[in-house]
């Protein structure tokens, strides 16, 4: 299913490690300036109990329901920053849905906005998300754009490893060929990175906030060729590294090492393709100095463009069969004979000999039937005997489930005896509160929550996850838990791991994940397949929903999720 983040133009997320060549306007009457600063993005929700700053200008008050031009009904508040909000709606009069920016008239940005928004509408390539409508009134700019529900953002692609080599070739194929296009209309983009590319179903790429995400952020450049080809090579090198590639952590990625500079992916990572690697050096070196492999450098998407296209083809790859029992390949298909020359002990194998001819043959064949039917027989009649006696007590034994060491679920409650927060980034939401999730004596005010988040559900672009690591005491059987939540909305991801110490010091990757599941109500409850033996079970939390300011725990609206109460059973 589709990040709802990936359906709205995203102007709030993390900006680390942006191309050099670009940068922000200064800073507005909101005072929200420092909220756009590399590696960051606006925490609009304190998980120290206090209650958040506003702004000197907000946007203005609106809520669900809300109705523009009689026709765009406001459904949620996906983005509030910098005196801008971005909103998903209904164009009731086509019946779909539909993104909207809305700002004041007299914000700073309001002009520079509705010219990039109807500038970019002019244009008209599939290959970008459309602006359907620039409008003033009443006191109001608004941008209506495409909503595009079954489209994964690339920060979510990356999020679960690098990319197949065909993949990324037609990642930045696709990217460059449409930058190109619009940089011949004279419209640049400015904030490309993985956050504004979008994959749809079908394997194609589409781009949003063309000129309208930068006006909005109020980012300009001297270069604006430069700035969308090095911000084209930078999505390549995230595709074929999982690396962002700058010092600083971006998007979902990690950063490279500190003081070791730029180095081609395929120094980063064994198995890269070159030809790609040397693509993505070309776009990133610029100002004179030359890649590792004295390649030219492509300053414009356009070069960029025909340097793929000069690329020998990147095939997909092929698709791999698995083998049955007995040596046999699988059909692509119901009735499909096995490929020519493979037989069941492989390659050319010899054939086997033929049958039997004549009258000898004829009573051979009837003899072996005739012992097969018997014995047949025999095996039902003992079978049927065995049932008939046994019957009832072998039933539970064939439905209940056990787990590694044969031991069969309790239903008794298992008893937590710590807990710590698990934050591998270093930076942790309500640590001093965690004990509060498996006890009952603790005021509302001070639940466990994590910091509000102004893009979701989906955490992966911020942190990949919050979540709190439990002790059992010792090592115990555990079937199932049963989890309540602060938020209901949609939607919440929780998964269960079983961790090595409460220490929190293991990565998530070196931990056995154990169960996974999303709900919109304000509880969940997992159940593992079977039992599993752990002393310490990590609650990772990777998508949150979208919920108001909340006046008795201090947090402000936007992405957000808390824990009151945790229960595990053996």
């Amino acid at each position: 299913m589709a990040e709802r983040s990936t359906a709205a133009v995203d102007v709030a997320g993390n900006s680390g490690g942006k191309p050099l060549t670009a940068k922000a306007g200064k800073a507005t009457a909101d005072g929200a300036e420092a909220a756009i600063k590399a590696g960051t993005h606006k925490d609009s929700g304190r998980a120290d109990g206090k209650k958040p700053a506003r702004d000197a200008q907000t946007t203005p008050e609106l809520h669900s329901g809300h109705k523009l031009a009689r026709r765009y009904r406001l459904e949620e508040c996906v983005t509030r920053l910098e005196g801008f909000s971005s909103w998903r709606a209904v164009d009731e009069k086509l019946r779909r849905a539909v993104g909207v920016h809305l700002l004041p008239a007299d914000h700073p940005r309001a002009r520079p906005v509705l010219a990039a928004a109807r500038s970019a509408a002019l244009l008209g390539d599939p290959r970008f998300v459309q602006v359907l409508d620039a409008v003033e009134e009443n006191d109001l700019v608004y941008v209506v754009h495409e909503w595009l529900p079954d489209a994964t953002e690339l920060t979510n692609v990356l999020a679960s490893g690098p990319m197949e080599p065909h993949d990324a070739y037609q990642l930045v194929s696709q990217v460059s060929q449409a930058m190109a296009a619009a940089h011949r209309e004279g419209l640049a983009h400015l904030r490309l990175h993985p956050g504004s590319v979008l994959r749809t179903g079908t394997g194609q790429y589409r781009i949003r906030g063309l000129a309208v995400m930068a006006a909005l952020r109020g980012i300009t450049s001297d270069r604006p060729q430069q700035t969308d080809t090095e911000a084209i090579g930078a999505l390549l090198y995230a595709a074929l590294t999982q690396r962002w590639p700058y010092e600083d952590s971006a998007h979902g990625l990690p950063g490279l090492p500190k003081g070791v500079g730029l180095i081609a992916p395929d120094q980063v990572r064994a198995g890269v393709h070159r030809g790609l690697s040397e693509l993505a050096m070309r776009a990133l070196v610029h100002d004179g100095s030359a890649s590792s492999r004295q390649e030219t450098p492509c300053t414009t998407p356009e070069e960029l463009s025909k340097a793929v296209a000069a690329m020998p083809r990147i095939r997909p790859p092929e698709p791999s069969f698995t083998t049955a029992p007995g040596g046999y390949p699988r059909p692509h298909a119901y009735g499909q004979q096995p490929p020519h020359g493979v037989g069941p002990t492989g390659p050319m194998a010899v054939p086997p000999p033929p049958p039997l001819q004549g009258r000898t043959g004829r009573a051979l064949k009837w003899s072996v039937a005739a012992l097969l039917i018997a014995a047949l027989g025999l095996a039902s009649w003992q079978l049927a005997d065995t049932l008939l006696k046994d019957g009832q007590e072998d039933r539970p034994q064939i439905s209940e489930s056990t787990g590694d060491d044969g031991s069969k679920p309790t239903g008794e409650p298992v008893k937590i005896t710590d807990a710590q927060e698990y934050a591998p980034d270093g930076t942790p939401q309500s640590p001093d509160r965690v004990k509060n999730t498996y006890a009952t004596d603790y005021a509302p005010k001070d639940v466990w929550r994590s910091r509000t988040f102004t893009d979701g559900p989906s955490l992966t672009q911020y942190k990949g996850g919050v979540g709190i690591i439990y002790d059992l005491g010792s090592k115990q059987q555990l079937s199932s838990a049963d989890i309540k939540l602060l938020y209901g909305g949609n939607h919440t991801e929780v998964s269960l791991y079983s961790a090595k110490s409460l220490a929190g010091t293991e990565s998530l990757k070196s931990m056995k994940k154990l169960t996974t599941k999303q709900t919109t109500t304000d509880s969940i409850s997992l159940s593992l397949k079977k039992p599993v033996g752990a002393r310490y079970v990590l609650l990772w939390i990777t998508a949150a929903p979208y919920s108001g300011a909340d006046e008795q725990t201090y947090a402000g609206a936007g992405y957000k999720q808390g824990i009151t109460n945790v229960k595990f059973t053996g």
